[in-house]
């Protein structure tokens, strides 16, 4: 069975997404590009998936949770759930890993948490573009142990791809799949590096969003499918 994805997807607790790209939004955007599965996965913190999860139900969507860790090393990582109370631990858990530097509205961009109504009930005071104490090493079975998985975020990409910034994949840790984020060249990073390839838009606007073209092949109903797609990104199935 088909499903038709978007798995980097930035809210308005980003300090650099669009303060309209709020959760409610982000999943009628989905529903009406015709996606089955997104993910939330605002810099460094999972504090508006709460909201995202009530409202991708709500339009059809199936969530999954995470976030777009930066590792010690600077290096953008896709962190996936598809368990919203292990998303909240993870990023709880993040917090402490992050240097506290005070965001600047003014130069960054506001960091506001919503309710699934697109309501604002709060922001966020720390700067969330800064990268943690989490290294790329450690960062699989971190997120591992708290029921998700990671991969490298746009190695397509010049800034803060871990091609970019390593020059090429390590031996250790290994990644079986890595995001690019123009789908054109999802064939072109398969076959080059020997792995599995999704492609995700990393929109910050809602305009961004990916429509209906980057699907995964599953052998499962729709109930089980965001655990089906998190036992694809590790490589188990």
């Amino acid at each position: 069975m088909k499903y038709y994805y978007d798995l980097h997807l930035h809210s308005c607790l980003s300090p650099c997404g669009d303060d309209e790209a709020t959760p409610d939004s982000i999943a009628g955007m989905g529903e009406l590009n015709g996606l089955d599965i997104m993910a939330l996965t605002d810099h460094n913190t999972a504090k508006n998936c709460p909201a995202f999860f009530k409202a991708a139900k709500r339009h059809g969507i199936i969530p999954l949770g995470g976030m777009e860790l930066t590792t010690a090393e600077d290096i953008h990582m896709v962190c996936l759930f598809d368990i919203l109370d292990n998303a909240m631990a993870f990023s709880e858990y993040i917090e402490s890993r992050i240097i506290p530097i005070k965001n600047r509205t003014d130069i960054f961009g506001n960091q506001l948490i919503c309710d699934d109504e697109d309501n604002i009930i709060g922001t966020e005071e720390n700067l969330l573009l800064n990268a943690t104490t989490v290294s790329l090493d450690e960062a699989p079975e971190l997120v591992k142990s708290f029921g998700g998985v990671c991969f490298p975020a746009h190695i397509d990409r010049q800034a803060n791809g871990i091609l970019a910034v390593l020059g090429a994949f390590p031996e250790k840790p290994y990644f079986p799949v890595c995001e690019v984020h123009d789908s054109e060249k999802t064939h072109e990073y398969a076959e080059g590096y020997q792995k599995r390839i999704v492609s995700s838009s990393d929109a910050h606007y809602l305009w961004d969003i990916r429509e209906k073209d980057m699907f995964f092949e599953l052998d499962s109903e729709r109930e089980n499918a965001a655990e089906a797609v998190i036992s694809y990104l590790r490589g188990e199935v």
